[in-house]
């Protein structure tokens, strides 16, 4: 991020700048509020959190049920807003964007891995990560190219033509992993990413983020429950009482 201005890829798109020195933070929130009105009255999920995260690491997110891991991972990633706070990447503030702006810096900066896959059923794996870049504007060939290239780095290059039925559970969510990296973010934010698989195919998977992680320098965020993922974290935080603490 460096001079902390947006820069654009080949394809035209708004990418983060790689740090130059001084900024080694790539996502920061300050004093980050998220109220709901429910017929009960007003609920409080986050109370201030600030938070740094920095490039190139793994961050874990651990807590209850209901404490508002997935809530906060949805404001910081901007795909909901909080009541009150803010949240930069470098100097672009996700709420000084519009939603065109900010579905582009979305689809160019950040990744999203949900505890279900989401994929298309009537898609290939192939097809599925390939929609991301070509929503980005990018040619079928080219598309094709570097979603094989992702599923290969997934270990699924033999799964490519195989729709989601025909997927393991694992599969699947290795499949979500590649769409959300295709398009080379800045960070992937993952939400319970093997909650719904067995402990040996949600070991399998941890061993691939932290494989990917390590290979590309893409920053991760992780809320889970998973205790063994949430060690191998280079920081690990605990959300309670809307509050935000590094343990």
């Amino acid at each position: 991020m460096g001079d902390n201005k947006n820069n654009r890829d080949n394809s035209g798109r708004d990418k983060l700048t790689e740090s130059s020195g001084a900024d080694i933070f790539i996502l920061k929130a300050q004093d980050l509020r998220k109220t709901f009105i429910t017929s009960e009255g007003k609920i409080d999920i986050l109370r201030g959190i600030d938070l740094e995260i920095k490039k190139s690491e793994i961050n874990s997110i651990v807590g209850a049920s209901g404490a508002g891991k997935s809530t906060l991972l949805y404001l910081l990633s901007g795909l909901d807003m909080p009541t009150s706070g803010t949240i930069s990447y470098g100097s672009t503030i996700l709420s000084s964007m519009n939603e065109n702006e900010l579905a582009q810096f979305r689809n160019s900066n950040i990744g999203f891995v949900y505890q279900f896959h989401y994929l298309l059923s009537e898609f290939t794996a192939l097809e599925n990560v390939m929609l991301p870049i070509l929503i980005a504007g990018e040619n079928k060939k080219q598309a094709e190219h570097k979603a094989y290239n992702m599923l290969e780095k997934v270990n699924l290059a033999d799964r490519v033509n195989h729709r989601p039925g025909k997927l393991s559970g694992g599969e699947q969510q290795r499949v979500a992993v590649a769409r959300a990296l295709v398009n080379q973010p800045a960070i992937v934010f993952a939400d319970e990413p093997s909650g719904n698989l067995d402990e040996k195919t949600a070991d399998k998977l941890h061993e691939t983020l932290v494989d990917i992680n390590s290979t590309t320098g893409v920053t991760f965020l992780i809320a889970t429950h998973n205790l063994s993922l949430a060690e191998k974290a280079d920081n690990t935080y605990e959300l309670s009482a809307g509050q935000l603490r590094l343990q």
